[in-house]
């Protein structure tokens, strides 16, 4: 299929509070729920030998909810990682963490750290977790970290193109998405991956998060498939 290979699937997870508040249960109860859909997801995709997989985990915004649901949160990051980080060995799936990390506590971020380190030499594919992450805020920090190489004098400001910006975001080294997934009927991309979009194929499915399953996932592929990507060209 021409212009149809999908090698990366970028995924706004939304809807765990909905889902919990149409079953009367706590927020953290949608969030937990949710963890256990991530799970799903990641075996699913590497059953279809998926290269790249990015899920909008934490962002930038996200410290505005109520402190015992943000410490929930990470609790619960935590103990995805515990549960999880021998699957991802044993598929051979590295870690990449993506945000600006400095902010966590260091309780969340010794144990980033640590999965990241344990992943680091998988190579069947990348799990990318997104956390405390904005896309202005990547932006920004990608800026930043050009502005000081001009200073220092690795280039100037006219060689300043496209590629070098990309090369100083926070994930240099993995492609652009090749299909955005929002999940609860959200037409909207929430500060995410805004450079890395500018070309993505966006599918929006009416599901929670925490109901997001394999069946789901094939859903978007087969409306991905269907489509025409011109990248701004013609036929």
């Amino acid at each position: 299929m021409k212009n149809k290979k999908i090698n990366h699937i970028a995924i706004i997870m939304d809807g765990n509070g909905r889902w919990a508040e149409e079953r009367k249960l706590p927020h953290l109860e949608g969030h937990r729920k949710g963890a256990e859909a991530v799970k799903k997801v990641i075996e699913a995709s590497n059953e279809l030998g998926l290269k790249y997989l990015t899920l909008y985990a934490f962002s930038t915004e996200n410290w505005n909810r109520p402190k015992e649901e943000v410490d929930g949160l990470m609790d619960i990051l935590v103990e995805f990682l515990d549960d999880n980080l021998q699957i991802l060995n044993d598929n051979k799936i590295k870690l990449v963490v993506i945000g600006r990390l400095w902010q966590l506590t260091e309780k969340v971020k010794n144990k980033l750290s640590e999965a990241v380190e344990s992943t680091a030499g998988n190579d069947s594919g990348t799990l990318v977790l997104a956390i405390n992450y904005g896309g202005r805020a990547e932006i920004v920090d990608a800026t930043k970290a050009i502005v000081k190489k001009v200073i220092a004098g690795e280039f100037d400001v006219e060689s300043i193109d496209e590629e070098i910006f990309s090369m100083n975001l926070y994930a240099p080294n993995i492609p652009d998405p090749d299909l955005l997934i929002r999940t609860s009927g959200e037409f909207r991309i929430s500060n995410f991956l805004l450079w890395e979009l500018s070309y993505s194929e966006f599918y929006i499915s009416d599901v929670y998060w925490p109901d997001f399953n394999s069946e789901e996932l094939n859903k978007a592929l087969e409306n991905f498939y269907a489509r025409d990507r011109r990248f701004g060209g013609r036929k």
